[in-house]
């Protein structure tokens, strides 16, 4: 099963896809850091961000192998995950994901990490380019205002808001027109703004999604697998899929739905 997150930077995917992994269980793939081991593998060979050497980077990064243990990510089976935000990495990440064809590598690789089991995979085009068919699909937006905010109160940058926001606002225009992984929206994929919410809200909001869907999908399934069913068996497994979606509620946990009865103990 693929779960793909989608959005502008500073909009929550990557916290939000961590969450979701590991409340599922599921792989954890962000794409930025698979630009990231790529460089690194460039790196390794000797081989620093510049024109002439775009053929070898390139090479470099098609035989690359990157993998995910324990949610680890591996490169040549040596973990780097603690080496992914080194200070030669960051000094060379923008360059070499900046080379055209890197993007499709970085597909590749994403879409051979998520076929190998389930996953929530987040990143620049995942639900129009990457994954068009995943299971479930999300696209999380927000303000340049709450984006710029959130990147303050982070503490990365030395910047005024307002600059950060002015920057913001600048590559959100770069991305909407790139000629290749332009920033869109995918028309079946769920659509938030976190503008107003809390991370922990917007996952929460995602997180019911999934568990409304999938109910919905099993009810489906119930449906088309036992036609010839009678009504009262039909309804009892109606039911025990409901059932089994609740499984995995907590205490506190907010959820969606009509109020259709109330008791002295009961809503």
């Amino acid at each position: 099963m693929v779960i793909a997150i989608d959005g502008p930077a500073g909009s929550g995917k990557s916290t939000v896809a961590r969450l979701l992994a590991e409340r599922l269980g599921y792989t954890y793939v962000n794409s930025g850091n698979i630009y990231r081991a790529l460089t690194l593998a460039a790196l390794n060979r000797g081989l620093s961000p510049s024109p002439e050497k775009v053929e070898a980077i390139l090479g470099a990064a098609r035989e690359a192998r990157i993998e995910y243990r324990g949610g680890r990510l591996f490169l040549d089976g040596e973990d780097v995950e603690d080496s992914l935000h080194s200070a030669e990495v960051d000094a060379a990440v923008a360059q070499v994901s900046a080379i055209p064809p890197l993007r499709d590598i970085v597909n590749s690789h994403v879409r051979k990490i998520a076929g190998e089991g389930d996953a929530v995979v987040e990143g620049r085009d995942m639900t129009t380019v990457v994954f068009p068919s995943a299971d479930y699909k999300f696209f999380l937006d927000a303000s340049a205002e709450a984006r710029a905010r959130r990147r303050l109160e982070q503490g990365t940058s030395g910047d005024s808001l307002e600059a950060i926001r002015k920057n913001i606002e600048m590559r959100d225009e770069i991305d909407r027109n790139k000629s290749v992984g332009a920033l869109k929206i995918a028309p079946d994929a769920l659509y938030l703004d976190s503008s107003d919410l809390t991370i922990d809200e917007v996952y929460a909001k995602v997180y019911r999604k999934i568990l409304h869907q999938g109910n919905t999908m099993g009810i489906k399934e119930v449906a088309t697998d036992a036609p010839n069913l009678p009504k009262d068996d039909i309804q009892t497994q109606l039911q025990e899929q409901y059932l089994k979606s609740l499984e995995g509620l907590e205490e506190g946990d907010l959820i969606d739905g009509h109020v259709i009865q109330l008791t002295d103990d009961f809503v």
